[in-house]
């Protein structure tokens, strides 16, 4: 384990060349860079003389563990011993007991929850095959989003039932299932909507991207009371991967 100083860079500018898997844990109080093995671990928290990493030292809501790394089964993994979750990108929680979650090589920012609204930002990094920086790639080709496949149908509901989201609302929520439904109605009045036909769309469609591996769009994914959670995930994948876009509004001029 080699210690990292208070005047260590950002780990978002990268690290130096290291061995593939070795990770990096920086916080304002410094830091630690630990090559991979089995039974590796880093703990972190705010009792500095009894963690690898100190965070939120002076914050009494962040616990003196707060949490661990673990390098098993070849690659690390983050889990959280404290009273209050850590969140991770893309708004991802991680809570006392839950499963931990493993860390993808480069560059991963964790924020402890603290008092009032505070935060604590616990910088990792893992080294890849390359070791450090990723290799370079200016002249690949870009890959593009994984698109997923609507039927004309489904993308008509999902523009509709999600057109706030297209419309760059500050804080969007999807309309209700009965909003849509009258919505519907008045674009194909030759047809009958109803709010449990816009249901059975919607739920085929969460269902077939969670079997393609997005997360967050079942019961047990967010715990608890689910609210909108479920279509609110599954409409910020569909214009997050670009398969609904704002030119599809375009669907809904006939109400003008």
């Amino acid at each position: 384990m080699k210690r990292l100083t208070t005047t260590h860079e950002s780990l978002a500018l990268g690290v130096p060349r290291s061995a593939p898997g070795a990770v990096f844990a920086l916080t304002l109080a410094g830091g630690v860079s630990v090559d991979p093995g089995e039974g590796g671990e880093i703990s972190f928290g705010r009792n500095r003389p009894q963690v690898d990493v100190c965070v939120g030292e002076n914050d009494l809501q962040v616990s003196r563990k707060h949490g661990l790394l673990n390098f098993t089964d070849g690659q690390w993994w983050v889990s959280n011993t404290g009273q209050l979750p850590i969140r991770l990108p893309n708004s991802r929680w991680l809570s006392r007991g839950e499963e931990p979650i493993p860390l993808s090589d480069g560059y991963t920012p964790l924020f402890v929850r603290g008092s009032g609204r505070r935060e604590h930002l616990l910088e990792l990094y893992v080294a890849g095959p390359e070791g450090g920086h990723p290799v370079t790639r200016h002249d690949d080709v870009t890959v593009p989003p994984r698109r997923w496949r609507l039927s004309a149908e489904e993308r008509l509901v999902l523009v509709v039932f999600g057109q706030r989201y297209l419309l760059h609302d500050l804080n969007p929520q999807p309309l209700s299932r009965q909003q849509t439904a009258e919505v519907l109605s008045e674009l194909r009045p030759d047809e009958t909507w109803t709010a449990r036909r816009v249901e059975h769309v919607v739920i085929d469609v969460r269902g077939r991207l969670s079997a393609g591996g997005v997360f967050g769009l079942r019961r047990e994914e967010v715990g608890e009371p689910v609210g909108n959670a479920l279509n609110d995930n599954l409409l910020r994948e569909l214009v997050l991967s670009t398969t609904l876009v704002p030119p599809d509004l375009a669907l809904l001029e006939a109400l003008d």
